[in-house]
């Protein structure tokens, strides 16, 4: 029986889904991907495309061509509503489509209020094209004039935004100053070697790292800090975590602490078995998964397998999410740091595996032209 998977946001955990979309096709089943855009840019090479390592299209998924190449429909915009119980999707263009069967994997954002951002001089550093306005804008004006940029966020994500910013001004060989507001302790969820390796990389670039004050707010180039202090800067970028779409939340589906939706051992929601998701905007409810990319690339064969099964009512399959990963750090500087448990290891070597890794992914999943030089891109940045 014909039956109509819809794919709301082209990311990593749909594209095993995407690139073997012809399988749905094939079966008789129509697929659209819902998205606000034709290009998909991976995460974990955002840092390095800002600190100038990767081109913008070394990093990007083409994934309106792979879906329109294998047979799907590309609808270009975003989800603001879920009728779960019509199985309706509202778009915000005002269009509405029906799907028997629904998968989310829109990702998660930054939400500027966390620092009382006001202005367009603050950038989250979600989603991860924001990184090629920094490029563009830092392009423009380190030749001709000095910047002081803040990072918000100590994080993994702020520690490699404050070293690829740091590596993108050694090339364009402007002045600059940049200060990472680590929050209560940078990287506070990791060992402390990977805290003590990432303070050393930074500082000994002359990258200020406060620790134990947090952003009250920002804008118009300044940053008012929680114990009174006021820092100027020309561009700041926020890293201080992020957070799924509202959408679950405000369409009545049942979510996680996090606001994610919330799903069984099928990422499957709890409450309507139509509906599935992976990645960032997902809440599994066996066990806390961390907002990294290792899960929603892991999560990429158990969707296909069990969307696929939920739409020809076949059994699923669990999916097994591992208690210890590896996370490599990109500091910029030609090095990374290797943290997975009580290991914490650096050098250049650690870059070279990440790379590895970053690249073989990418390979993977780039069949349809994004290397192509007659493919649009943001040239000057």
């Amino acid at each position: 029986m014909k039956k109509h998977l819809i794919l709301v946001g082209g990311g990593h955990a749909h594209m095993t889904v995407m690139q073997r979309l012809d399988d749905f096709v094939r079966r008789g089943h129509d697929v659209s991907l819902v998205s606000p855009g034709p290009y998909h840019y991976y995460s974990g090479m955002g840092p390095g495309m800002l600190g100038g390592t990767y081109g913008p299209r070394q990093v990007r998924f083409h994934v309106r061509r792979m879906v329109e190449d294998r047979g799907g429909e590309f609808i270009e915009g975003e989800v603001v509503q879920i009728d779960a119980e019509k199985r309706k999707l509202r778009l915000d263009t005002g269009q509405q489509v029906s799907y028997n069967v629904a998968s989310f994997n829109t990702g998660s954002g930054v939400p500027l209020e966390w620092i009382g951002a006001v202005g367009g001089d603050v950038l989250p550093v979600k989603p991860i094209h924001n990184l090629l306005a920094v490029r563009r804008e830092m392009k423009q004006r380190l030749p001709r004039q000095g910047m002081k940029l803040l990072v918000v966020g100590g994080g993994a994500a702020g520690v490699e935004i404050a070293g690829n910013l740091w590596r993108r001004a050694e090339q364009l060989g402007g002045r600059v100053e940049i200060t990472l507001i680590a929050g209560t302790r940078l990287l506070g969820r990791f060992s402390p070697k990977v805290r003590n390796l990432a303070r050393e990389s930074l500082t000994k670039r002359g990258i200020l790292i406060r620790e134990g004050v947090h952003v009250h707010s920002a804008g118009e180039g300044r940053a008012v800090l929680d114990d009174g202090n006021e820092l100027p800067y020309d561009l700041a970028l926020s890293a201080t975590g992020v957070q799924p779409s509202g959408i679950f939340r405000a369409s009545q589906i049942p979510v996680g602490p996090d606001g994610g939706m919330l799903v069984n051992a099928y990422l499957q929601s709890v409450a309507y078995p139509e509906l599935f998701g992976g990645g960032d905007c997902i809440s599994f409810q066996e066990q806390p998964l961390d907002k990294v990319g290792v899960y929603a690339v892991r999560e990429n064969p158990i969707l296909y397998r069990n969307l696929m099964a939920a739409l020809e009512d076949q059994p699923q399959t669990r999916f097994s999410p591992q208690k210890k990963y590896m996370l490599i750090l990109n500091m910029g500087d030609g090095r990374g740091i290797l943290a997975k448990g009580a290991v914490a290891l650096q050098g250049r070597w650690a870059f070279r595996f990440k790379d590895w890794i970053d690249r073989r992914f990418m390979k993977r999943f780039q069949v349809s032209g994004e290397l192509d030089s007659s493919e649009p891109v943001i040239t000057d940045a």
